[in-house]
């Protein structure tokens, strides 16, 4: 897990088949580079790029309320939802229409 902000955590990962739904630009694949910031609000936003890639693009559904466990708790489920693919967007909200 690589950071330089106390508020954010941030790792890379390999979307599964069907990639990550982000705001932006739709769907996106392949190798991913995913950050999860604490708002300072009880909420998270997750913010999504192809590794390597200046781009930044926002995960669909967000921002989310900060679960019990904590933001790392939200991290590691978004991490896997990217795994897994299928258009993943923030743990724990509705697919978009």
């Amino acid at each position: 897990m690589t950071t330089s902000d106390p508020d954010a955590l941030t790792d890379r990962v390999t979307a599964g088949p069907g990639g990550a739904m982000t705001v932006q630009v739709g769907v996106i694949t392949g190798d991913l580079t995913v950050t999860t910031t604490d708002r300072g609000d009880g909420t998270a936003q997750v913010v999504i790029h192809y590794t390597g890639a200046e781009d930044r693009y926002d995960l669909e559904g967000g921002p989310v309320r900060i679960p019990p466990g904590g933001v790392d708790v939200l991290h590691r489920a978004v991490l896997e939802a990217v795994r897994a693919g299928g258009a993943a967007q923030m743990p724990g909200t509705a697919p978009r229409p």
